[in-house]
C-alpha cells in the first residue's frame, strides 16, 4: 500500500510558504448527488520527519484506499491536528449546468473560500489549476496518493459527501444510495430503471439521459 508523504509541504515551508494546504475532490464519477471537495492546512508541528506507528497520520492516506469505518476515525485526527479546513460542496444541478469538470473546480474553489486561515500555497490534485483564485498552486497528477494534505483533504471531502448520500439514502431507500453512493453499478443503474430518475440525478449523465427518452441504456 502506497501512503503520502509530508515532504512536498515541508519544501514549500522552506521556500517561505508557512501556510500550505491540500485540497482534493471526491463524486465526479457517480450518477447522482453533489461533487465534494475539501482543503486542509495540516498543523507542521504535529507531523514530525518519519511515518511511525505512534504518529496520528500513520495511516493517512488516499480515501479511495480507506475503508468507511478508518475515514471517520482518520478525519476525526486529521481535524484535531490541522490549522484550518474548509469543504466545498457543487449540487447535481449546477453539474448539469456548467460540467462535471467545472464543477469539480468550483468545489475546489468554495472549499479554500471556506478556510479562516488564507494558504500561501496550495497543492491541488489532478492535472488542473483553480481559475480565479489569489493563490500560488501547483497541481499534482495522483497527488492524493503522493502528498499528504492532499490526501487528508481528500478523506474529509470523502467522509462529507457520503454524509450527504446517506441522507439520500433515508429518503429513497429502494435505491441503494448508502451501499453505492451514486457510483454507477449494476444495482444503482437497476434501480433507476425499475424506480425512475430522481430529482438528485445528473441528468446530463448519459446514462440517465437514455433513462429519460426512449434510446436503449447499457448495463
Amino acid at each position: 500500500m502506497i501512503f503520502p508523504t509530508y515532504k512536498l509541504e515541508i519544501q514549500k515551508i522552506a521556500e517561505g510558504f508557512l501556510s500550505v494546504a491540500g485540497c482534493d475532490e471526491v463524486g465526479v464519477a457517480p450518477l447522482a448527488g453533489p461533487v465534494v471537495a475539501a482543503t486542509v492546512i495540516l498543523d507542521p508541528a504535529t507531523i514530525g520527519k518519519q511515518r511511525s506507528k505512534n504518529k496520528w497520520w500513520y495511516r493517512v492516506r488516499d480515501s479511495k484506499t480507506v475503508n468507511e469505518a478508518e475515514r471517520g476515525e482518520l478525519e476525526k485526527f486529521i481535524k484535531e491536528h490541522c490549522l484550518d479546513f474548509g469543504v466545498g460542496i457543487v449540487t447535481h444541478g449546477t453539474i448539469d449546468r456548467i460540467n462535471i469538470h467545472q464543477a469539480s473546480l468550483l468545489a475546489m474553489k468554495k472549499s479554500v473560500d471556506g478556510l479562516k486561515v488564507k494558504p500561501d500555497f496550495l497543492l491541488l490534485d489532478g492535472r488542473f489549476k483553480i481559475q480565479n483564485l489569489d493563490v500560488p498552486q501547483q497541481a499534482i497528477i495522483n497527488g492524493d496518493a503522493k502528498v499528504l494534505s492532499i490526501a487528508a483533504a481528500s478523506i474529509m471531502a470523502k467522509v462529507a459527501r457520503d454524509e450527504i448520500l446517506s441522507e439520500l439514502d433515508e429518503k429513497y431507500p429502494q435505491y441503494g444510495f448508502m451501499k453505492h453512493k451514486g457510483y454507477p453499478t449494476k444495482q444503482h443503474k437497476m434501480a433507476i430503471l425499475k424506480f425512475g430518475v430522481l430529482p438528485v440525478h445528473r441528468k446530463s449523465f448519459a446514462f440517465i439521459q437514455g433513462c429519460l427518452t426512449p434510446l436503449e441504456v447499457n448495463l
